[in-house]
């Protein structure tokens, strides 16, 4: 889901797309303390490693990086605690159910501002096996060759 210029992206993870087969997708809050606010409007925070678990009922992402804030003072934050996110009870049994019965993950895709609000845009995932990533890889250098037949062939040039 491609979101809006008007929201600014502070973070996206790009290898996502490559290692799993996306399902679905939500839109969570996250709770932060004023120093990661901070971090993340200077456009620094790392998806790479994160993903998202159920416990006791709560979601909670671990693994995201945010660096410490330069100017804050003794109430810094660590870079990478576990952190909260926001969902209705009903996306949450909802996730909870599909990961234990289908050996799913979920993965955080993005991290955005929203209204004033940090979101992270989470997907439930199947990671790829290797021969899984080699037929991707072949299949998106295929539609582009095609693309740039067709493109060579509309303005009269010899294939």
């Amino acid at each position: 889901m491609q979101k809006p210029e008007s929201e600014p992206v502070v973070a996206r993870n790009r290898r996502a797309r490559h290692d799993y087969h996306l399902q679905d997708t939500w839109e969570a809050g996250i709770v932060l303390q004023g120093s990661e606010v901070k971090a993340l409007r200077a456009g620094r925070a790392s998806l790479v490693d994160g993903f998202a678990d159920v416990e006791d009922g709560e979601m909670w992402l671990h693994g995201v990086h945010i660096p410490q804030y330069a100017q804050a003072t003794w109430t810094n934050h660590a870079s990478r605690r576990k952190r909260k996110l926001l969902l209705h009870r009903r996306e949450i049994d909802k996730i909870e159910r599909r990961v234990n019965e289908s050996g799913l993950t979920v993965i955080p895709l993005s991290l955005y501002f929203k209204d004033g609000r940090a979101k992270v845009e989470i997907a439930l995932a199947r990671g790829k096996k290797t021969w899984d990533k080699r037929h991707s890889l072949a299949e998106r250098q295929a539609t582009r060759e095609v693309e740039q037949a067709v493109g060579r062939r509309l303005k009269g040039m010899p294939d």
